[in-house]
């Protein structure tokens, strides 16, 4: 998929159908000149519907299509006959769909599981034919009720990727080049911040055939918490991820003030952030030897107590399996992996 055709957020207008018009008829006959009222209901409205699919990653298909509107019941008909439903409407949303009111930004539910159906926009109800107002004092009744009208909703569709880990780091810290050799995803790979402007997903082949989603999304600066840079709009994807994997280039300066800063972004945007797992990758660290290697494991080792992290380099394809082993123990609550692994 393409950075372009990755949409997470869509502003829509929905409508349900009107009901029909109850039926005023009087029943005639060759041989009746003056029956009664029979008068049908109209039919009810259509509804429209969001409804799950894992099938699908993004809102897309919805980018030009912003106007959706059921269809309007039919109006009652002689012989006490109903008129037809109107048509439903199913909007199909991918799996981690946020829906907000566009007035007041309310979340209103969440969409997150295959299959799950909810109305946004009721019907209208088709109004009683004149059969119903019939009584002893009043045998031809005249009158019926319209249908009620339709519901016009205005709301905001909000994709969170729905993903098992989630790559944190700054702009330029090998996100996405990590990306391409942990998973055959094909991300824009350049030498300047900001390269990956949308999420990428990205599935890990593990062993006995199976497998995890990771994400690489657009990196953080400080102040992301406040709408700074790129801001809410990768940290609300961050919210689904089981595991956030830190991601720290070996030149940087300070590996625990980057790390902190990372974590305090995250923390400030929604304290629930801490309860994730997490774990500390140092990347680029092909470019230690041993010496310089083992001075910093020593730091690191004081730095993160209690915390995993692993070296690797994504450019040597140096302490991948070890990283998908540890990945993949997180995320299945193993313990058969140490706390801290430092194989290169």
């Amino acid at each position: 998929m393409t950075e372009g055709n990755f949409v997470d957020y869509v502003k829509i207008y929905v409508s349900s159908g009107k009901g029909g018009k109850g039926s005023t008829h009087l029943h005639r006959e060759k041989f009746i000149e003056k029956g009664g009222p029979d008068g049908g209901d109209g039919g009810r409205g259509g509804h429209v519907y969001l409804v799950g699919n894992k099938s699908l990653w993004t809102l897309f298909h919805l980018k030009f299509a912003r106007h959706v509107k059921a269809g309007h019941g039919g109006d009652g008909g002689g012989d006490r006959s109903t008129g037809a439903d109107g048509d439903d409407k199913f909007i199909e949303v991918p799996l981690g769909t946020v829906v907000r009111d566009k007035e007041t930004n309310e979340i209103l539910f969440e969409i997150t599981e295959h299959g799950e159906r909810r109305i946004i926009a009721l019907g209208g109800k088709g109004g009683l034919g004149n059969w119903h107002f019939r009584s002893s004092t009043n045998q031809t009744p005249r009158y019926s009720q319209p249908g009620l009208p339709s519901t016009e909703v205005d709301m905001i569709l909000e994709l969170k990727v729905l993903a098992d880990v989630g790559l944190v780091g700054f702009p330029n810290a090998g996100k996405s080049t990590l990306l391409s050799v942990l998973t055959s995803a094909k991300p824009k790979i350049a030498d300047y911040p900001f390269t990956t402007l949308k999420p990428n997903l990205g599935i890990v082949a593990y062993r006995d055939f199976q497998s995890f989603v990771i994400a690489d999304i657009p990196g953080i600066i400080e102040g992301a918490a406040e709408g700074k840079g790129l801001g809410h709009y990768f940290l609300r994807h961050i919210e689904r991820n089981s595991t956030l994997l830190f991601l720290v280039p070996v030149d940087t300066p300070n590996i625990k003030d980057e790390y902190d800063i990372l974590v305090n972004e995250l923390t400030k945007y929604n304290p629930e952030m801490l309860d994730k797992e997490r774990i500390v990758v140092i990347s680029k660290c092909d470019m230690l030897d041993d010496e310089l290697k083992s001075e910093l494991k020593t730091q690191l080792d004081k730095d993160f107590a209690g915390t995993p992290y692993l070296f690797i380099s994504s450019v040597a394809q140096q302490g991948l399996s070890e990283l998908k082993d540890k990945l993949w123990s997180m995320l299945n609550m193993e313990d058969d992996v140490p706390e801290n692994s430092h194989n290169l």
